[in-house]
């Protein structure tokens, strides 16, 4: 596998959902044909049977997947992900999605000081936070699930504890608004 077949693969292993072939191209570099044949190596690749992922092709986009011949085995992991108790750090992630949201995942990783993209796939797939695409920031936001506020016994992230105390900080706003400054030159 060439080197932009493996970085297509890094990138669509970090999404929690299919990657277009244009933000592909525009992340590379490359033009939106040739991505098609990078993803097509990767494809020939990963779908083989001795591998656990598959690479599911559609028109506009593409995704990673596990073997369908494995989901005895990834079924009871699923099961247990979705079941099993949140670890600190997911619980630090969704505290900031719940204070501060609407979230950008660059905001939530600024907070806490490290890539959160796994974490945030896992908190998608409980269904406890949602994404939304903001056009103002040209980002993803993050806020609580309506089932997570059910969860909650709450009707909005208002009434969370201390919720204004934490939602307004000064300090935490301005930490936040150098994220997507741009450094002088």
């Amino acid at each position: 596998m060439n080197e932009l077949a493996a970085k297509i693969e890094a990138v669509l292993f970090l999404s929690t959902r299919p990657v277009s072939y244009s933000k592909l191209a525009k992340l590379l570099g490359i033009k939106e044909e040739d991505v098609h044949g990078h993803v097509n190596q990767l494809a020939e690749v990963r779908n083989s049977l001795d591998s656990g992922i598959r690479v599911v092709v559609g028109e506009a986009a593409v995704e990673l997947a596990s073997n369908p011949d494995f989901t005895d085995v990834t079924s009871k992991m699923s099961k247990e992900e979705m079941e099993g108790e949140l670890t600190r750090p997911q619980l630090e992630t969704l505290t900031i999605i719940a204070y501060r949201g609407p979230i950008t995942r660059p905001e939530i990783e600024h907070v806490r000081g490290v890539n959160c993209s796994i974490i945030l796939r896992n908190l998608l797939m409980r269904g406890l936070v949602v994404e939304k695409e903001d056009v103002d920031r040209l980002q993803m936001t993050y806020s609580l699930s309506t089932e997570m506020m059910r969860h909650l016994g709450i009707s909005s992230a208002v009434d969370l504890p201390d919720y204004e105390q934490f939602n307004g900080n000064e300090k935490i706003t301005e930490m936040l608004s150098t994220v997507f400054d741009s450094p002088e030159e």
